[in-house]
């Protein structure tokens, strides 16, 4: 294989308002993934309030001080959550519910990958991928359709993976978790829109952040990157952009929808 040489990120784009007066809670958003982006993104979007929440308390206190020196108009808050456990997702809830008056915007970002073939799979690794990655996204679903259905509105966004339509080998854990995403968006959207709340997801190719670069091969994340069409990964806050334009007005159509973030290489 010759030297691949990723090729250089787009310039950053601004805020436009797209959330402006919105309250947005964010699951799984402490890091340099997709979820802190998506935070960062909804603070320059104008939103009113954001409350990202993660298992790592060192590092959900460093994002929530990151996040708030980016404007004094948002207020950001902070609560350790592990969607595993039913008892946090509703104590997250309640929490964010509270702070901010009532959440418009629920992004389920948490998520778990990893490499196993499947024949090395154990029980244990295939329930634990689908435990956070499906079923932590059915349990914070279910929990913000309890607050926003009686309010006749609201959005959520949820993170699943162009792995949901493709295949790729020692991925059969994270696929199948990343395809139930998608089914679960477009049949509880269906229930939510007679209520008024808009239910969509984003489907990533690939993008890069410093956890997948420990999680997965060099090897593997350069091939991935080199078949794009625009020869790179995409940036995080690539990702983060078309959530925010998903949870904004402009989509206010949209509903079932799993919109592809790549180069076409879905």
């Amino acid at each position: 294989m010759s030297e691949f040489i990723e090729k250089a990120a787009p310039p950053y784009v601004p805020g436009h308002q797209l959330l402006a007066g919105r309250s947005v809670l964010i699951t799984a958003a402490a890091g340099a993934g997709i979820g802190y982006a998506a935070a960062q993104r909804a603070v320059e979007e104008g939103a009113r309030a954001v409350v990202i929440s993660d298992i790592h308390a060192g590092r959900l206190e460093q994002a929530v001080a990151s996040l708030s020196a980016l404007s004094p108009d948002c207020s950001v808050y902070g609560q350790l959550a592990n969607v595993t456990v039913e008892e946090e997702v509703q104590a997250l809830v309640e929490y964010a519910e509270q702070q901010t008056a009532g959440v418009d915007v629920l992004i389920n970002n948490a998520g778990l990958g990893g490499s196993r073939l499947l024949v090395e799979m154990s029980d244990d690794e295939w329930q634990r991928v689908l435990d956070i990655t499906l079923t932590g996204t059915m349990r914070m679903t279910r929990a913000m359709l309890k607050k926003m259905q009686p309010r006749g509105a609201g959005v959520i966004v949820n993170n699943a993976s162009v792995l949901g339509w493709r295949a790729q080998k020692e991925q059969c854990h994270y696929a199948a978790a990343k395809a139930g995403v998608m089914a679960l968006t477009r049949c509880s959207a269906l229930e939510a829109a007679d209520y008024g709340v808009r239910i969509n997801a984003v489907s990533p190719s690939i993008a890069m952040h410093d956890f997948l670069r420990k999680s997965s091969p060099p090897e593997l994340l350069q091939k991935l990157a080199q078949g794009e069409a625009f020869g790179r990964a995409a940036e995080v806050w690539e990702v983060a952009n078309v959530m925010m334009f998903l949870a904004s007005d402009y989509a206010g159509y949209m509903t079932g929808e799993v919109l592809s973030v790549s180069s076409q290489r879905a």
